[in-house]
């Protein structure tokens, strides 16, 4: 009787793979239990969320991302070369202070714009500003947005760091937001 419902079991997690679109195996092991997403050199894949659901496991949170700035149209691809229609781009370079490591590193160039309004700065965008807590522009993400009694604001977190840059930083700080980075 166990032995039927472990092949139902494995029978209904295929289909739920195969469903979903997802490739995974389901293998009896020597302990006598089966074993899903399980590749044949007995390394694991991530599951599939559908098939997650159903068997018990779940695939990495949604982060914020950038915001899509560049649009298909803007970007034309030749044998010899790319262009980019980027209006009033700035081209930049960073150094290496791997804050913001592996996105951003030493050799990596990035092409930025000026935001006109505080409301074109999102969650999850790479901003280049200053702050009173360091010297030069600190590039980082954005990670937070807030209000207070002297309106808007802004939290930054390196990619690489634990916490946040200390402060909150201001539309009038904020240079340039990252479009695209070159490696």
């Amino acid at each position: 009787m166990k032995l039927i419902l472990t092949s139902i079991i494995a029978i209904l997690l295929i289909v739920a793979g195969f469903v979903a679109g997802a490739t995974y195996t389901v293998s009896h092991t020597p302990q006598g239990g089966w074993d899903v997403g399980a590749t044949s050199d007995g390394s694991y894949e991530m599951p599939d969320p559908i098939l997650g659901m159903v068997a018990g496991f779940s695939g990495p949170s949604e982060r914020a991302g950038p915001a899509d700035r560049v649009p298909e149209k803007a970007i034309e691809v030749y044998g010899d070369r790319i262009i980019l229609d980027i209006k009033n781009a700035q081209w930049s370079t960073f150094t290496d202070t791997n804050s913001m490591d592996p996105v951003i590193d030493a050799g990596a160039n990035a092409i930025q714009i000026v935001p006109k309004t505080e409301d074109e700065i999102q969650i999850g965008d790479i901003i280049s500003y200053r702050s009173e807590y360091a010297d030069g522009i600190i590039i980082h993400r954005v990670v937070g947005r807030g209000h207070d009694e002297q309106g808007n604001y802004f939290i930054a977190k390196g990619d690489n760091l634990p916490t946040s840059d200390p402060g909150k930083i201001r539309f009038a700080q904020i240079e340039r937001v990252v479009v695209a980075i070159i490696y």
